[in-house]
């Protein structure tokens, strides 16, 4: 396992002003802690809070990222509703989610999520990238031709910003169904997964595990061998949830 640890929270469209309490209560936490070495936690929260988490000086124990931006590759323009790469770096945003399977269902291809790669590699930001295969690519027993395909579409045209980018493997097949794949399933694919990236990419990735982590299955998940972290979406939400999680991370 790398030395760095990542729990990063996806909010989706969750939170007001005064939720941002919850993740103060994280901050403390952490602050008050000095067992949780090599911890990352990113926080990804919509654009309306982001830019008050961002100045917020107190919470010094947690990064901000954004839930997506825009695919147009220069800063500005007549793009409506979007939001460019330009502007989160103006707030000193360090991270973005970009492919989430979400996205991916509302129309986001590959190539608009090169595209996202570069405009914030291009601006200083990381990028969670998501990949992941739906029920009939599991069925099939292509779950990770699927995930290859995604990798190389996204990454071959953002090969100099490889070393910003965190894979994020999500079984969209799994998601909200209360089923979580094993650990034989998930040592094999994290794997492949770090395989392929080390021999098309010449790159060791970092790669995290999405899909309905939570207190009740983070002692499965925390053994999964070559994992990184943990993508984490409604846990993340109640600052208890997510302590719990961390709690039992590092326990």
């Amino acid at each position: 396992m790398h030395s760095k640890k990542y729990l990063i929270a996806n909010w989706k469209m969750n939170g007001l002003k005064g939720d941002l309490n919850q993740i103060s209560i994280i901050d403390n936490f952490i602050k008050k802690k000095n067992n949780l070495s090599g911890l990352q936690c990113i926080f990804c929260l919509p654009y309306t809070i982001l830019a008050i988490a961002l100045t917020n000086r107190k919470l010094k124990n947690i990064k901000f990222g954004a839930q997506d931006i825009s695919n147009q590759l220069s800063d500005f323009g007549p793009f409506t509703g979007q939001i460019s790469s330009k502007m989160l770096q103006d707030l000193k945003c360090k991270f973005t989610i970009v492919g989430h399977s979400e996205k991916r269902s509302n129309g986001d291809n590959d190539a608009d999520i090169s595209q996202k790669i570069q405009t914030a590699s291009k601006n200083h930001i990381k990028v969670i990238l998501c990949v992941g295969e739906g029920l009939n690519d599991f069925k099939s027993k292509k779950s990770f031709i699927k995930v290859k395909r995604q990798l190389n579409l996204s990454l071959k045209k953002n090969k100099k910003f490889l070393k910003n980018i965190i894979i994020a493997y999500e079984p969209i097949w799994s998601i909200g169904t209360g089923i979580i794949p094993n650990n034989k399933y998930l040592n094999n694919f994290f794997y492949k997964i770090k395989k392929y990236l080390k021999d098309e990419f010449k790159t060791k990735a970092t790669v995290i595990y999405g899909g309905s982590v939570s207190s009740n299955n983070i002692d499965q998940l925390k053994n999964i061998n070559l994992c990184d972290g943990f993508l984490i979406g409604g846990a993340s939400l109640k600052s208890k949830n997510f302590i719990d999680i961390m709690k039992k991370y590092y326990s």
